[in-house]
């Protein structure tokens, strides 16, 4: 694990790694209060005596390493500051549990609110990139993936929906309990917990898609989705095998500003449920091969994630008869022109790192890529980038290093324009 994060330095402790987060919450819809039990197993990256963990607006009450009971620790707003029994060389594992309490909140970042979210009716988690701490103590790093084990318990009348291959559902003495497991490393910012009025149904044709949404919703659901089978198709042809234990759509009935992936997982709002939010489906369901699986260990690389996941919009719009590839990446990219030059993609800084240039540049880098090196080439280099590094952190760099030794070409000068520079080069003319 590397040095803090230029982008969020306040989070995360690289003294230490997590193998596995083991979350025991209850929580009540009418007071949104929940109850958490966070048990982590972790190992020592450097030798230290303390660690600290991410947690904000929720309140310890008491915290064991390695069952020690005398184990203190010191709460700030934003860390939670533990004292190991002794000094932990670099590879020893502890564990450390933590019960804590709270009416868990959004917290004001940079990139707006971000984290729990209390909802008309319920509740949803949108923590990318620092919203983690907000429902359960962490280090909230996105290098320092784990594996995961959710048990949420919620008032009966509600379906808690944690993200990871479900497990079990039981009801008992007017409570709801889900459990579901990730044995898939898992980022922070990619686990989620919803809860809303839903009933769970598998989505017509395809049995490994489960759909969850509103009793009145449902039908309206099932056809705003409808195509996702498609994608997936389309998808497993271009990227390869689904890499994720667990494919749900949630469907809320609030309205949202966006839809939001977690791993395995996405939610919607009832205004996404409309023909026209195909691209935003396509988007969300691209992120399960780059993102989640495919994930990036630094906020800088960012466009990985979402020039990839854009791209897919784009080959989605060609298969289903709309604009095809090419004319989606001209129509950007004279968007793009028009726009201020002040982006690095390959670096964009924190204020600008979910900025639509984003976005729209990243995948005019593939299509430039593609353009170069041929159609073939590049179905070889994004196969090559989704298997070797399936559940695995990557970087500009690797992506550069693959595409040129899987190509044979010198593409040196083109991620120098695309990533390094700040212009918009030219539209890149198809290979001949």
């Amino acid at each position: 694990m590397s040095g803090h994060d230029p982008y969020a330095p306040e989070s995360g402790d690289p003294s230490f790694d997590v193998e596995s987060y083991d979350l025991a919450l209850d929580y009540r819809v009418r007071t949104n209060r929940l109850d958490g039990r966070a048990t982590i197993n972790a190992v020592a990256a450097v030798a230290t005596s303390s660690i600290a963990l991410d947690l904000i607006g929720l309140r310890a009450t008491r915290v064991r390493v390695d069952g020690d009971r005398r184990t203190t620790f010191r709460q700030g707003p934003r860390k939670l500051r533990v004292t190991l029994p002794r000094r932990m060389q670099p590879g020893e594992r502890f564990s450390i549990e933590v019960a804590y309490a709270g009416a868990p909140a959004p917290r004001r970042s940079r990139w707006g609110a971000i984290g729990w979210e209390e909802l008309d009716d319920g509740a949803l988690v949108a923590s990318q990139p620092t919203g983690a701490p907000t429902w359960f103590p962490c280090n909230d790093r996105p290098d320092d993936r784990a594996r995961m084990r959710l048990s949420v318990t919620t008032d009966a009348g509600y379906l808690p929906v944690p993200t990871g291959r479900p497990v079990s559902l039981s009801t008992a003495h007017g409570k709801v309990t889900a459990v579901a497991e990730s044995s898939v490393p898992v980022a922070t910012y990619l686990a989620a917990v919803h809860v809303g009025r839903y009933t769970a149904e598998q989505l017509p044709g395809d049995r490994r898609v489960r759909l969850v949404a509103p009793p009145a919703l449902r039908k309206q659901a099932e056809l705003a989705f409808a195509e996702v089978p498609a994608m997936l198709q389309l998808f497993e042809h271009a990227f390869g095998t689904y890499p994720q234990e667990d494919c749900t759509l949630v469907v809320t009935p609030d309205v949202l500003e966006i839809p939001l992936e977690a791993q395995g997982l996405a939610v919607f709002g009832v205004n996404h449920l409309h023909p026209d939010e195909h691209r935003l489906i396509a988007h969300e369901l691209s992120h399960q091969w780059f993102g989640n699986s495919v994930g990036v260990g630094r906020w800088r690389d960012i466009w990985l994630n979402e020039g990839f996941a854009c791209y897919a919009e784009w080959l989605w719009s060609e298969e289903s008869g709309g604009p095809t590839l090419t004319q989606k990446a001209a129509k950007h990219h004279g968007r793009l022109a028009a726009l201020a030059q002040d982006l690095t993609l390959g670096d964009p800084g924190p204020d600008l790192m979910f900025d639509d240039r984003v976005y729209k540049r990243g995948a005019l880098t593939l299509y430039a890529l593609r353009c170069i090196i041929g159609a073939e080439l590049f179905a070889r280099v994004v196969a090559e980038w989704t298997s070797a590094h399936r559940h695995a952190l990557a970087t500009s760099e690797d992506l550069r290093a693959l595409a040129a030794r899987v190509s044979g070409h010198d593409l040196e000068a083109l991620f120098r324009a695309w990533l390094d520079e700040t212009p918009l080069p030219p539209f890149p003319n198809p290979a001949r």
